[in-house]
């Protein structure tokens, strides 16, 4: 069967196109504040003193940005890396993989960031890392032993290739005159933490390229991903280059009511502390919700999305706060009361009421629950292959309100077709009470719009079956050809 991109000839890509953001009215009640730097938050430990780590650090700082990935909820986002411009004595050879590693070792454990095919004309990333080798200086420019190198990279939209605010990371390393040879010696700071090497192997050079591109991947997608990635090098809310990004973070959401608000929605529904839409909009739940974490932190309870709130979120030991938010009684949140039927219910069928297409003909399907449930919709096609369409990059939030109607593909920028030898493929839609995305095997849940490593339908009804404990409907539409 011909392919298109990374995906079947099922998941065509349509041509990128800019988003666009809906407009919302934020409430006084959720009002940002001016961007003044606030007192410490309670709970908030000062910074550490600056720490000293070997080159055998450097895969500790990988795990710690892996685990922050996982516990703010990062997860299976698309990305295609770019090859490292080199403007030093090195050449280009092999610089793209460094960053490939560095990305894939950071994100094992949370499956946060997935590297996608490096063809730059592929639609199938949602981001793009660039960057650049390049000298600082040199020593025989400034007469001593000694040579700096830096590393600069940044994060693209693969949308229109603008740069995403805030993304951009530069880093430097010293190397000493013995950086090249047997006896090497290279160092770097970051946040008052000094990294050293000092290798007698001979591969001083590789391995401190190595840690200076960890160092900087670290950053960049802790920047991108909005995690306290500062923590992972013993620094804290006082360290001023820490309480600066806090500020930049808070005051560019602040500038999209609908961004510090959907990001707000998705981190407190991450924590269970928030059950409702992920829409950018305040809403009655999401004011109580805000207001009991915002106690649970020792600030006031306020419906107020403030910049202490946001710097002792970061800096808030989730776990322990789940056990005092359990323990504390929740204000009843008056919300309009509807009679819901006491069975979920599931219907899936084409937007046009066929049961069978011309080969090569693209689909639309609706699925439309009975009330509000979390859908995931996998397909499973001529070659038996099976591909979750829907929770995907184009649209993350499972959530679909009762009553109303999901459109598949839809707005979204890919395409379900008949395939050209009019063999039937099904496709297999699950409603759940709560999101069980994260509780999914590996198997069921490696991507979007790819092919998992599964063998049929049935074993992503088990895994749903573990996943929610038995809660769930499951709804089937079997894709047939015209004869």
């Amino acid at each position: 069967m011909a392919r298109t991109d990374s995906f079947s000839v099922n998941f065509i890509v349509r041509a990128a196109r800019p988003l666009c953001l809906l407009a919302a009215t934020v409430l006084a009640a959720c009002a940002t504040q001016a961007p003044t730097p606030p007192a410490k938050p309670a709970g908030v430990p000062d910074s550490p003193p600056a720490v000293s780590l070997a080159i055998a650090d450097v895969p500790a700082l990988r795990r710690c940005m892996d685990n922050l990935l996982a516990d703010h909820g990062m997860r299976d986002v698309p990305v295609r890396v770019e090859q490292l411009v080199d403007t030093t004595s090195r050449t280009n050879a092999g610089t793209r993989d460094l960053l490939v590693s560095a990305v894939s070792d950071m994100t094992q454990r949370s499956r946060a960031l997935r590297v996608v095919a490096s063809d730059p004309h592929a639609a199938s990333a949602q981001y793009v890392l660039r960057g650049a080798i390049r000298p600082v200086e040199s020593g025989a420019a400034t007469g001593s032993a000694a040579a700096v190198i830096g590393v600069d990279l940044t994060a693209l939209s693969a949308h229109d290739m603008s740069i995403v605010p805030g993304t951009a990371s530069r880093n430097v390393m010293t190397w000493s005159a013995g950086a090249f040879g047997a006896a090497g010696h290279a160092e770097m700071r970051k946040f008052g933490a000094q990294i050293r090497l000092s290798d007698g192997t001979g591969q001083g050079q590789a391995q401190a390229l190595r840690a200076l591109i960890d160092v900087a991947s670290i950053e960049l997608i802790g920047r991108l991903a909005k995690v306290p990635y500062w923590t992972c090098f013993g620094a804290g809310p006082t360290d001023p280059g820490v309480a600066a990004e806090i500020q930049d973070w808070y005051d560019t959401m602040a500038a999209q009511p609908t961004e510090i608000v959907g990001w707000f929605q998705a981190q407190l529904a991450l924590r269970r502390a928030y059950d409702g839409p992920l829409d950018g909009a305040v809403n009655p739940a999401l004011k109580e919700a805000v207001a009991r974490y915002r106690e649970a932190l020792g600030l006031a309870r306020e419906p107020k999305l403030s910049l202490d709130f946001f710097q002792a979120y970061l800096g808030a030991d989730h776990g322990a706060l789940a056990a005092r938010l359990a323990a504390a009684p929740a204000v009843a949140v008056a919300l309009p009361v509807a009679a819901a039927p006491t069975v979920l219910g599931l219907r899936i069928a084409a937007a046009n009421g066929a049961q069978r297409f011309a080969r090569g003909e693209a689909v639309q399907l609706t699925v439309r629950p009975s009330r509000d449930a979390f859908v995931y919709c996998y397909l499973q096609d001529e070659n038996r292959k099976v591909t979750r369409f829907f929770p995907n990059r184009f649209q993350r939030d499972a959530r679909v309100p009762g009553g109303s109607t999901l459109q598949l593909p839809g707005a979204m920028r890919f395409e379900i077709a008949m395939n050209p030898r009019g063999v039937p493929e099904t496709v297999a839609c699950f409603a759940t009470e709560t999101d069980v995305l994260p509780r999914l095997p590996s198997s069921v849940d490696a991507g979007d719009l790819a092919p998992l490593a599964l063998d049929s339908l049935d074993q992503v009804h088990g895994a749903f079956v573990q996943a929610s404990g038995g809660s769930f409907v499951r709804e089937s539409f079997v894709m047939r050809a015209r004869q």
